[in-house]
């Protein structure tokens, strides 16, 4: 599987924006799933006259076509060109993964079977004692 990573990037210095994307391309490659480095930081050309619009532009044509499925960072929702490329996967079948995915691989990799008497929530944390009676209303 070929990853991409969406992020919100307005207001964020570099050295940030990398630092949280070599965190999730580190627990993408610990499971052997691919990360395509999208981070473009080359200057748009003087004659662009909308660059948010030139960089989107770019990650479609470079590299959204060929990935499997894109990583969005929390904070998407607020990010247009987020949004956006969230719409674009949505339109073309391509897979969205978001937070709970390292959660729910996490758990995959689980070898112990929790006891029959207890519930476990999504995040793997005990959410019920089913030792006692169960009340309904």
């Amino acid at each position: 599987m070929k990853v991409m990573i969406s992020q919100p990037m307005a207001g964020v210095k570099d050295k940030d924006i990398k630092a949280i994307r070599d965190d999730i391309t580190k627990k993408f490659n610990e499971l052997h799933i691919e990360v395509v480095d999208s981070f473009d930081t080359k200057d748009a050309p003087k004659e662009v006259y909308n660059p948010p619009v030139y960089y989107l532009g770019r990650t479609i044509m470079n590299w959204l076509h060929s990935v499997d499925a894109v990583y969005f960072v929390d904070g998407w929702r607020d990010a247009r060109g987020c949004r956006i490329e969230h719409e674009i996967c949505k339109e073309y079948g391509i897979k969205c993964l978001y937070s709970d995915f390292f959660v729910k691989e996490a758990l995959k990799e689980c070898t112990a079977v929790p006891s029959s008497n207890i519930t476990i929530n999504h995040t793997g944390g005990v959410i019920q004692s089913n030792d006692y009676p169960k009340i309904t209303y």
